[in-house]
């Protein structure tokens, strides 16, 4: 994404929009992914990875607009990290919306047991980005510095054994917007091709679970680490 932003940097860079409009710019593209998976059958699917793509691409633009004009500011980095929550928190809602077949597409009424297993997908993808955010929270608010990358390394050998798998697995960048994104994408084709929402159910369930896992997982990590330190 870089190799392409970098062009549309060239054009913007001079123009009149500001940093700041980009970012919420960016916001729209992905609150509208999570929209876009209201629209039933393969299209929905189709256009909230399009929309998605065009999020990380604005989400690229802004910041290197910004450092190129150096207009770069606090409210900016604010407004990027609050895109970041609310993107991937609607398209995870609108993934569970999607299950719960809201408009009754296969003849019987919404079932939101699946919307509540989005919308729990989404609460843990927030999660886990505010648990690192308020590393830097609890850290300012004690009168310590930002925290070194070293740090993040588990002081527990066998807990940092377990981060290294994990990491290697990469299991928790399924609930990551580009990934989720296209992990909905192909669930909608293995429905397209057997019929109904079987697919597109299991995959908010494996979404569902994976968050949840991730967000202990996580905090476990961070206490166990000397970020807090």
């Amino acid at each position: 994404m870089r190799e392409i932003s970098l062009r549309w940097t060239r054009l913007l860079v001079n123009s009149r929009i500001t940093p700041n409009q980009l970012t919420h710019l960016m916001v729209l593209a992905g609150v509208g992914a999570g929209a876009a998976l209201l629209i039933p059958g393969i299209l929905g699917a189709v256009l909230a990875a399009l929309l998605i793509q065009l999020y990380l691409l604005l989400d690229c633009v802004d910041g290197e607009v910004a450092r190129w004009r150096r207009q770069t500011s606090v409210t900016g980095v604010y407004l990027d990290r609050i895109g970041h929550y609310l993107a991937e928190a609607a398209l995870l809602v609108g993934f569970g919306l999607r299950a719960a077949d809201l408009f009754a597409r296969e003849g019987a009424g919404g079932e939101w047991m699946w919307a509540f297993l989005g919308t729990l997908a989404a609460l843990g993808a927030i999660l886990i980005k505010a648990e690192t955010d308020l590393v830097d929270v609890a850290r300012s608010r004690s009168g310590m510095p930002a925290v070194r990358e070293e740090a993040a390394v588990p002081r527990s050998s066998r807990v940092a054994m377990a981060r290294r798998a994990a990491a290697a697995l990469k299991f928790h960048r399924l609930v990551g917007g580009v990934e989720a994104s296209l992990f909905i994408l192909a669930v909608a084709i293995a429905d397209l091709i057997a019929g109904g929402l079987f697919f597109t159910r299991l995959g908010v369930v494996v979404l569902a679970a994976v968050a949840v896992l991730q967000t202990v997982l996580h905090l476990v990590s961070i206490l166990a680490s000397s970020r807090l330190r």
